[in-house]
């Protein structure tokens, strides 16, 4: 155990401090605050100051603002800072992939993985990207009224199924889907309310609930997987990748290590960029200006041609508009590790087992870093005449080692999608403000409705 502890611990250095987070109950500690709206209780912690003290039940935290302290835990991960023990519902569902993995364990399935998303490979699914959001707007027609939410979770499940698994069968999208759903409700719930402090060998309904999902998500896996073994032909999906690799002992992946990592990557593949897409396009819609600004580089850089891989680097603007969305509404909103021995965060020492949290949510709404950081404003990510963004400020795929690795295939996939469509069709989102929902990710509290306009 570290000896640093009492007094020392709120030496100030390079001018950071420690303060003192709301008061909390006994037992529950800041649970119920937290519980009820994770976002805002983020906000107010920011608003205490760049380190602040509290307590997730009985568990020590401190909550980091700074994007220096951000950094500093983004990139000692695996070294000073652990993993910290996830949920029932969370393990149920990604098992022992790379998101939950430590140590040597996540370093070999790092090296595994890896592979099958470098830039090569995800130009190689770059045409499925786009001919499968070309699908869906030659399905679009003018006047017609769309469920974005749903629409995009369709066609995102379509090029997960097509680009991971290498099918394109409605029973694999839709039960795969169906069970993420649950997913995504049951996660959410049990991170933020009293599931949290549960033991694990404590039966919930909700726990009940994620472990049929988890036995979907197995068995249409699992299907799929023994497709692949058997089959004779060489596939160049993400799956036959995977299933391919060894390390340097010449070992593969086991079944179990297969399907922790495929639905790691499903996720990444279909339910961020969903999330995003969603974002997006309610963005746009309450922002004539900068839908008027899209169109006219669609119109420039396309003409009447549908985007390919080659056109990415040269949409720059389209680009511009998915950091943005991801700024005001990024789809992973949190991120936490645990202090090991040693650890130090701005200069101060980090009592070990101190669990330290930062978030996207409220960091990237923060006018330190962003100057009107509520407003849409695409222009603050322009290469050349831009803002100048701090390190770390803007983290919606964390940062350090265990960033994600599906990062750039995220990019392209969003970019892609935003050129087919919106180079096509305008969507007017029916008013209302729409809330976003924490949960595995970040969703829209309800259906988010829209009218299709030809351009």
């Amino acid at each position: 155990m570290s000896t640093q502890t009492g007094p020392a611990l709120d030496t100030p250095s390079r001018g950071h401090a420690f303060v003192a987070g709301p008061k909390g109950l006994p037992l529950l500690g800041n649970l119920p605050q937290f519980g009820k709206n994770p976002l805002a209780f983020f906000e107010l912690l920011r608003g205490r100051g760049d380190m602040v003290r509290w307590r997730f039940g009985r568990n020590r935290c401190v909550f980091i603002s700074d994007p220096d302290c951000i950094g500093e835990l983004l990139t000692e991960t695996e070294r000073t800072f652990g993993q910290p023990a996830l949920g029932v519902a969370f393990r149920a569902v990604l098992g022992n992939g790379l998101i939950v993995a430590r140590g040597r364990d996540w370093r070999r399935k790092r090296s595994l993985v890896q592979p099958s998303v470098r830039p090569k490979q995800v130009k190689s699914y770059a045409a499925t990207m786009a001919s499968s959001a070309v699908e869906l707007a030659d399905a679009w027609s003018d006047g017609q009224r769309v469920d974005i939410k749903r629409e995009m979770a369709a066609l995102t499940q379509k090029i997960a199924v097509r680009t991971i698994f290498g099918v394109d069968t409605p029973a694999d999208s839709e039960a795969m889907g169906r069970a993420m759903d649950v997913a995504q409700l049951e996660i959410g719930k049990e991170f933020a309310g009293i599931g949290a402090l549960l033991p694990d060998w404590v039966p919930t309904p909700g726990r009940a609930r994620i472990r049929k999902a988890a036995a979907v998500i197995d068995s249409e896996v699992g299907r799929v997987v023994a497709r692949h073994r058997d089959g004779e032909t060489e596939r160049p999906d993400l799956l036959s990748r995977l299933l391919t690799a060894v390390d340097e002992s010449g070992e593969g992946l086991s079944d179990e290590e297969i399907r922790d990592e495929t639905v790691t990557l499903y996720i990444g593949g279909h339910e961020t960029t969903s999330s995003t897409l969603v974002w997006a396009w309610y963005l746009l819609s309450r922002n004539p200006r900068v839908r008027a600004a899209l169109a006219e580089e669609l119109d420039r850089v396309l003409g009447d041609r549908e985007p390919g891989f080659e056109d990415y680097a040269q949409l720059t603007y389209a680009q511009a508009v998915v950091k943005e969305t991801l700024r005001l509404y990024p789809t992973i909103w949190l991120i936490t590790g645990v202090a090991k021995e040693g650890a130090r965060l701005g200069g101060l020492p980090i009592e070990e087992g101190t669990r330290v949290w930062s978030s996207q949510w409220s960091t990237h709404r923060d006018a330190r870093w962003f100057p009107e950081p509520e407003e849409f404003r695409p222009e603050r990510w322009d290469p050349e005449d831009g803002d100048e963004i701090a390190e770390y400020a803007w983290f919606p795929f964390g940062g350090g080692p265990r960033v994600c690795l599906g990062t750039r295939f995220a990019m392209v996939e969003s970019v892609l999608i935003l050129a087919v469509l919106a180079r096509r069709f305008e969507l007017d989102v029916e008013p209302g403000v729409i809330e976003p929902v924490p949960s595995l990710t970040l969703q829209p509290d309800r259906d988010v409705l829209a009218t299709v306009r030809a351009r």
